[in-house]
């Protein structure tokens, strides 16, 4: 039996209600039973032998490998990074469950730093690998059927190979990479050590963030500038921390002859530039129609003559504060699945019976949600802040459509599981649209409906507009960098650049806003990952479209697709439905759907 550390009577009173139920939280048991397990020291033994032995074996030696040789080549490689993954998924999510514990902290540090040192002898690989010419690949893949399945992984691999670098500066950089991790850890750690006092409680900053959502507007404008207050004693930390990392990406980019700072994440996404482009241009000409129009209804709602950023996500005020306990949540999502296909609701049942989700606030836990895949022998986790809000069924309804994505793509194997971020959201936003059309056809009145149109509009604003100006920011932030160091005000003046063009004139913005950036995880952890979330909610107003039209075989070609995984490319995934993201036209017509709903909202005031 699995014993946490946090009873789930302690992870409720956390929460500040009790009425939430029975909060699940992880079992880790199936990666392993605990960090001094001897089945997980057996593994870095194993691991740390057969990184070298892998050397041994076929460093310098790719070119003479027959197709079947190349085929035990690759499997043996994908061995090695399925441990190493088992490893580094167990100590980061032992992390995650208490980020201010000291023993934890040490514990991801020295797996990190042990498995970093027992991967540097396999740099060669990937380096090596490139230097083959096509024709040579290409004849290996005609010869054997097994290893021409992994053809997107040769693809993906040979994408780089205009950006890499020797053997011995590829080694430097792999090592180096344990400086990056440390800046991220100082960040995660400080910002799960923050503490905030809102009208004499003490929170978190998820704690605190949530105040932001609540009906109670003047500790909405409390929280508000403690957040403020807090960022702005903080700040230096978090501008070192933007200013190292930027400037090391910098470095490894400009050595790498990356054509911009987005460049690398573009080719990990498998997605060309310019369709970003596209996506990006598109969602800032549509602030006029969407998150413009949609403030300025807000705001007459509110009936305020302007609306300040604690209004932000401010509850409609016909809006219920009624909490959703976590049963209720379950059964929604559980239902809205089941109701799409059957299938669908039977790979989403083991979340909640087998301990794969984590859904308690509790001091010292990692903030946000995510659905973490661990490795394709395993399963994987969901870890949720769960408050009761009917946003929060959402967020459970999107995080379990990853986990859903996770299971599905798993019988690609290690190396072609892994979806492109652009695709990596597709199941995630399906999964919450299923849940709230669901919701909404249950409506029980036109002041029901608006309230949950709303909710709605918002998410997607949220999803599209907000993360396409996060993107801005990266963007800027970065080439700013490249200039020079950034003090904490050109950060604040970069994030400001961005916030009143993509918010509208319906926002005014307080003093302390301008430090809002500080506390963004993305933008340290994963440059330039924020477009993903804009790609994926175009993606599924698309898809979701085709399925509300009784395209026939809808549920098949989505389950393929979903089993794919990283197997294909987009237009190759996308090509079944009718689909093209390279399309201009296609973002227009995803970004529609969210224009439809205001459109209604706007007729709701009749």
């Amino acid at each position: 039996m699995f014993l946490s550390p946090f009873p789930v009577k302690d992870a409720n009173a956390a929460n500040g209600n009790k009425n939430l139920g029975d909060l699940p939280e992880w079992d880790l048991s199936d990666l392993y039973t605990a960090p001094d397990a001897s089945e997980l020291s057996d593994d870095l033994t194993w691991l740390e032998t057969e990184c070298a032995t892998f050397a041994i074996d076929y460093e310098g030696k790719l070119a003479e490998l027959s197709a079947d040789n190349m085929l035990t080549c690759v499997v043996r490689n994908e061995k090695i990074s399925t441990t190493a993954g088992r490893i580094m998924s167990y100590a980061a999510l032992r992390y995650y469950q208490m980020t201010t514990d000291g023993e934890r902290t040490k514990f991801l540090s020295d797996c990190q730093e042990k498995i970093t040192a027992f991967t540097t002898p396999l740099v060669f690989f990937s380096l090596e690998l490139n230097r083959l010419e096509d024709d040579h690949i290409e004849g290996l893949l005609t010869q054997n059927a097994d290893l021409a399945r992994y053809r997107r992984v040769f693809e993906r691999m040979r994408a780089m190979k205009p950006h890499q670098l020797s053997d011995e500066l590829e080694k430097f950089v792999h090592d180096l990479g344990a400086v990056g991790d440390a800046w991220e850890k100082l960040f995660d750690e400080t910002i799960a050590g923050l503490s905030f006092e809102v009208d004499g409680e003490e929170k978190n900053i998820e704690g605190t963030l949530d105040f932001l959502t609540g009906h109670d507007r003047d500790k909405r404008e409390a929280a508000a500038r403690e957040l403020a207050r807090v960022f702005a004693l903080n700040i230096k930390i978090f501008a070192r921390a933007h200013n190292t990392l930027a400037k090391e990406k910098e470095i490894v980019d400009r050595w790498r002859n990356m054509p911009s700072a987005q460049a690398g994440r573009h080719l990990s996404n498998d997605v060309e530039p310019e369709v970003v482009e596209a996506l990006r241009n598109a969602v800032v000409n549509a602030y006029p129609k969407l998150s413009h129009r949609y403030y300025e209804l807000k705001r007459k709602w509110l009936g305020l003559e302007r609306l300040q950023v604690w209004d932000r996500n401010a509850p409609l005020p016909m809006e219920s504060e009624r909490i959703v306990n976590w049963s209720e949540a379950k059964d929604t999502v559980m239902e809205a699945y089941g109701e799409f296909d059957p299938r669908m609701a039977d790979l989403a049942e083991p979340f909640f019976s087998k301990g794969w989700i984590d859904a308690g606030v509790k001091p010292g836990k990692a903030p946000g949600a995510f659905a973490h895949p661990t490795v394709t022998t395993v399963h994987p986790y969901v870890m949720l802040n769960y408050l009761g809000k009917p946003r929060d069924v959402m967020t459970l309804a999107h995080e379990l459509g990853h986990g859903v994505h996770q299971v599905l793509a798993a019988g690609q194997g290690e190396m072609l599981s892994s979806t492109p971020l652009t695709l990596a959201e597709t199941a995630s936003v399906f999964g919450e649209m299923l849940t709230f059309q669901k919701m909404l056809d249950s409506a029980k009145c036109k002041k029901e409906r608006k309230v949950l149109l709303a909710g709605k509009v918002e998410d997607m604003i949220n999803t599209v507009v907000r993360q396409i100006a996060f993107y801005d920011f990266e963007c800027k932030l970065h080439e700013a960098r490249t200039k020079g160091e950034l003090t904490p005000d050109d950060i604040n003046a970069i994030w400001m650049s961005v916030q009143g063009e993509s918010l509208g004139p319906a926002f005014e913005f307080m003093d302390g806003y301008e430090t809002f950036w500080a506390y963004i995880p993305h933008f340290v952890h994963s440059p330039f990952y924020v477009y993903a979330y804009a790609f994926g909610d175009g993606l599924v107003n698309a898809l979701y479209a085709i399925y509300k039209n009784n395209s026939s075989g809808f549920e098949s070609k989505y389950f393929d697709m979903l089993k794919a995984g990283g197997s294909m490319h987009h237009k190759d995934l996308l090509s079944p439905f009718g689909l093209d993201a390279s399309d201009p036209n296609f973002w227009d017509q995803g970004l529609s759907m969210i224009s439809i709903m205001i459109d209604e909202l706007e007729a709701l005031e009749d």
